[in-house]
């Protein structure tokens, strides 16, 4: 099992997810209801850190949750852990083994706190570390640049949300998520032959915003990993302030900008950069007003909510990276300098 047909499981892990782990989400979610939680407490690295970026904005957002990343060092190397108190604690971590993670949900617990583990190993120090565990169910990965976890990883972070809403009509949305994401994988051919655009790329940014700020660390951690370009990941926003000074004329720049309330600044931005700057883009969208000015667009489903489109517009970031990787003569399964599990203190 290799790194193109981990990205093509995506659609059945996230319908296997949805359909076995709802019971587990919904006691979470009446944990959660039963003790006077006041915010959500996130300690995760690498992927699972850009996991907890979208949770930061769809828990925020959709459930009135703040959202605060732990600094993990203060529990490990300083052991000045802060004082927690009506907190949701929550390890995220693909294989569970970091011990950072872990120290955070064990001194979160022995505070007193209602923890939470979302993991792919559910036998993992992690999991045992922590009150409740999400099993993400994406089965075995192999590859060392991780697609089907951190989809898997976001999906049970959108049913989290979801639970605690109790809204029907997202849950609907949710059993629409896998039909979406088989979609945007249909751009596979696409993707491959824009690839060769594109390789001999050494630098670009990755831009996103709201809910695909998430997605625009994920898409540039991916291009670093596997492509070892230099890729540096802003929010439109932030990138304004100051970053925008390094665009000339073909410089690259990647962007998730689909449609919803962000998308008007998203599209500003874009607008800037292609007209004014000459700028290489890049677009992930399902708005065409975004998609027309991108040299390489990447359409995504019309109909697909803003609050679910991350699950979705990785996938065709993830295909861009596979193919840039090849087009560069590196080798898809084995980064250089990087292992599958790393455990970090």
């Amino acid at each position: 099992m290799g790194l193109h047909a981990e990205i093509f499981e995506q659609p059945a892990c996230l319908e296997r997810l949805l359909r076995t782990q709802r019971g587990a989400v919904e006691a979470v979610a009446r944990a959660i209801g039963e003790r006077d939680i006041r915010f959500a407490f996130l300690a995760a690295r690498g992927t699972s850190d850009n996991a907890g970026r979208y949770a930061n904005y769809l828990w925020g957002a959709a459930n009135a949750l703040p959202l605060a990343l732990a600094a993990p060092s203060l529990f490990t190397y300083y052991q000045q852990p802060p004082r927690l108190r009506n907190a949701l604690v929550v390890g995220i971590s693909q294989s569970g083994q970091s011990p950072d993670i872990v120290s955070v949900v064990s001194e979160g617990r022995r505070q007193g706190n209602l923890t939470l583990a979302i993991t792919n190993a559910p036998d993992s120090p992690l999991a045992q570390a922590a009150d409740f565990v999400l099993d993400i169910q994406a089965g075995p990965e192999q590859a060392v640049a991780a697609t089907k976890t951190y989809t898997a990883q976001l999906m049970a972070i959108a049913m989290l949300s979801t639970a605690l809403q109790g809204d029907a009509a997202r849950w609907a949305e949710l059993e629409r998520a896998a039909d979406w994401a088989a979609q945007a994988l249909l751009l596979e051919p696409a993707v491959e032959q824009a690839a060769q655009r594109y390789r001999y790329m050494q630098q670009c940014v990755v831009l996103g915003r709201g809910y695909n700020y998430a997605t625009a660390f994920e898409w540039a951690l991916k291009l670093k990993e596997l492509t070892y370009v230099e890729a540096e990941s802003f929010s439109s926003a932030d990138f304004q302030h100051g970053p925008v000074a390094m665009v000339a004329r073909g410089f690259p720049v990647m962007a998730a900008a689909p449609q919803g309330k962000v998308f008007a600044s998203m599209l500003e931005t874009l607008t800037h950069l292609r007209q004014d700057l000459q700028a290489e883009l890049v677009v992930v969208s399902n708005a065409p007003q975004a998609l027309r000015l991108a040299q390489t667009a990447l359409p995504l489903p019309e109909d697909l909510p803003e609050w679910l489109s991350p699950l979705v517009s990785i996938l065709p970031a993830q295909l861009f990276c596979y193919h840039l990787t090849r087009a560069k003569g590196y080798d898809t399964e084995n980064p250089r300098t990087i292992r599958k599990v790393t455990e970090t203190h």
